[in-house]
């Protein structure tokens, strides 16, 4: 046998110490120091090297464990069956399932013409893998799975999972152990981060941290302040079926029984024939995945018969019956390259990381936002940092924590400039109600040129005066040539102009113009909607329209007339002072009216009774005979309210026929749920 090279040897030597203190940090000190994504690259390595040299295989190398030790405050467990690991396949595509199902038809020995497999899929909870032990159907022992044979004894923290019943109904056999995951919901992770920010002590960077910190919290009393919840999906140690325990010919059924005897079992189990159900259930659920309550990061696929099982076996660590089938990670390490400050439409500055590229959620990410100052201080990101990144769905990439072992010696802290980056106005943090925000503002307004394009492209929007045609990329180009400075040179606008423009023929250039023509006929709400005043959304600016009636009477408006307003406020009222009383928003206005763009007048609310004055609506499902907008147009003149999600302050929800989440939320809250017959009426 050939000698193992000895850059082999040292590279088998570094990922052994790599990992052993990253699983260290994961599963004892509930402090992880890289993302899973990069700990599973580098156990894949280890493990290719360990196959392609079976001599580097020692006995503590990281391969042949499962977990972490237990620590040494908890009373040391010893698992009468191991709690095992299953092997990962890495392929996030539709190939994953197709590969394990192929290796099992062969290990059974099964050809083309037999019959689909059956199997079970589940999601992969990111939480923490337990064992609860019953005797005679009574809790008596909580157990973390540890390196996998050994575990520690948590039975007091999670006595405080209100999921994890105390005593099982109808369960009498001597030996029960159920298998699960114990994890927090998104919801319950936010609020307990932003508990742990508001006292001061240091946050969780994700659920799955959280819940493990919970978990092995010292003093029970404060575990049972961190909400934990709960999901069974297997069996440890149970007494034999010849002594009375239970028997299960598939993992369906023992599932379903768990279900029976009291334990959660996650909705989203599913059987699956063969691997086209496989590959349909992973990409369902994929798309699932970022509107769950809770962390996955893949599916897992286990052959459904026992017998089945039992006749597969084993392989090293990992049952060969059963695999996780991983999506694209959500966290992956990677280099600031250095941190620029974007201005916004309103002139907030935002602190945006540039990232050395990075495929992270499915998609190759080269910004994360850094919020504000702050937020970049009390993370301390700074240029050449190795930093977490996480993306989830459509949700911007952001920096989750950074690396600081791997931090330079030069690396300078942030700071935001006082000046805008853009047109050089100065930059003021703004107050809300006489308190400081943790947003800088540019002040240049409409002269600063970031702030001209964003303030274009909202005034241009479908609901706004609606600008047909004007576009991103046009708008940059009118703004860039000095063509367009302000809202009304868009009125000013000519043919030869625009057709001069890159990609803008003649007909381009003519449709524009109609439709710049066209918008000149909007309407009072959207066309203060589309001046972009800070804190006047659509629904601000139709109370403004239906309350002082005229523009020069909401111009003119005194803070204490704006504070009359139903659905403005102390800070909206100042907003809007704010903008009025600057000069040249003034004269932006007088400008465009001058250029055209009109609305028909309306009288100033008067003192006739609103049926609906006072109550919130929320509109679901397809009503009978009304469109939505039509509802919500017949809602608002009579002086309701109409928003967009079901809460405690929802006075009724306008419901149609296939009414979704909204009606089971109502429901939940007491939220009276009326059709369009009851809508009709109140109307009357």
């Amino acid at each position: 046998m050939a000698a193992v090279p000895e850059p082999t040897l040292a590279r088998a030597a570094e990922l052994r110490a790599t990992l052993h203190h990253h699983a260290h940090r994961y599963y004892v000190l509930d402090d992880p120091g890289i993302p899973d994504a990069e700990y599973d690259r580098l156990f894949q390595e280890l493990q290719a090297l360990e196959n392609e040299h079976p001599e580097l295989r020692t006995p503590d190398s990281p391969t042949q464990r499962v977990g972490g030790a237990p620590l040494p405050q908890f009373t040391p467990v010893r698992h009468a069956v191991p709690m095992l690991s299953i092997r990962t396949e890495t392929d996030t595509e539709a190939s994953g399932a197709l590969n394990f199902d192929a290796r099992i038809r062969r290990e059974l020995g099964l050809s083309d013409a037999d019959a689909p497999v059956q199997y079970v899929a589940e999601p992969k909870f990111d939480g923490l893998a337990l064992s609860l032990r019953y005797a005679h159907g009574v809790l008596v022992q909580a157990a973390t799975r540890g390196d996998g044979e050994v575990g520690e004894d948590v039975t007091q923290n999670i006595r405080t999972v209100p999921q994890v019943p105390l005593k099982l109904q109808g369960v009498d056999f001597a030996v029960l152990e159920v298998r699960g995951e114990v994890y927090m919901r998104r919801d319950a992770f936010d609020k307990l981060n932003a508990s742990q920010r508001a006292r001061g002590d240091k946050v969780f960077i994700n659920p799955r941290n959280a819940a493990a910190g919970a978990v092995r919290q010292l003093d029970p009393a404060i575990a049972a302040q961190r909400p934990l919840s709960f999901f069974a999906y297997g069996l440890g140690e149970v007494t034999p079926a010849s002594e009375g325990g239970p028997a299960f010919p598939t993992h369906l059924a023992m599932l379903h029984t768990l279900k029976t005897w009291g334990f959660p079992v996650s909705a989203l189990v599913q059987a699956c024939d063969g691997a086209t159900d496989l590959v349909a259930y992973h990409a369902h659920i994929g798309q699932l995945r970022d509107s769950l309550p809770f962390d996955i990061d893949g599916v897992v696929y286990k052959v459904n018969r026992v017998a089945l099982q039992r006749q597969l076996g084993f392989v090293s660590r990992e049952p060969r019956w059963a695999v996780a089938h991983k999506y694209p990670a959500q966290e992956q390490l990677t280099t600031v390259l250095a941190i620029e400050v974007q201005v916004g439409r309103t002139g907030k500055l935002t602190p945006v990381a540039k990232l050395a590229p990075v495929f992270v959620g499915g998609v190759t990410v080269t910004n994360a936002t850094l919020h504000n100052e702050d937020e970049a201080r009390r993370k301390d990101v700074r240029v050449g940092d190795t930093v977490i990144v996480r993306r989830a769905g459509d949700v911007i990439p952001e920096v989750v924590a950074v690396l600081p072992e791997k931090r330079l010696q030069d690396a300078q802290l942030f700071t935001m400039p006082r000046q805008c980056p853009v047109c050089g106005s100065d930059a003021v943090r703004e107050d809300l109600n006489g308190e400081s925000s943790a947003d800088y503002r540019c002040t240049g307004g409409l002269f600063c040129s970031a702030q001209r394009k964003e303030a274009i492209l909202h005034f241009a929007q479908r609901r706004a005066v609606e600008i047909e045609g004007l576009g991103d990329k046009l708008v940059e180009q009118l703004v860039d040539a000095n063509t367009v400075r302000t809202l009304p040179d868009l009125y000013r606008l000519g043919l030869t102009a625009l057709a001069s423009l890159d990609r803008m023929a003649d007909k381009s250039a003519q449709n524009l113009l109609a439709a710049l023509e066209k918008s000149k006929q909007t309407t009072l709400p959207r066309f203060l909607f589309g001046l972009g005043i800070r804190h006047v959304g659509e629904a601000t600016a139709k109370a403004l329209a239906r309350h002082f009636g005229t523009l020069d009477a909401v111009m003119g408006a005194t803070l204490d007339q704006l504070l009359e307003v139903n659905d403005v406020g102390p800070v909206v009222a100042q907003s809007l002072r704010t903008f009025f009383d600057q000069p040249h928003n003034r004269e932006v206005v007088e400008q465009l009216r001058d250029c055209g763009v009109h609305w028909p007048e309306q009288p100033p609310d008067d003192s006739t009774p609103k049926p609906l004055a006072g109550l919130t609506f929320v509109i679901t499902g397809t009503l009978p005979t009304l469109g939505r907008d039509d509802a919500k147009a017949r809602i608002e003149a009579a002086g309701g309210k109409v928003s967009g999600a079901v809460s405690k302050k929802t006075s009724y929800l306008l419901a149609g026929e296939a009414a979704g989440s909204k009606l089971d939320k109502a429901r939940e809250l007491g939220v009276a749920v009326i059709d369009e017959d009851t809508l009709k009426g109140l109307l009357a």
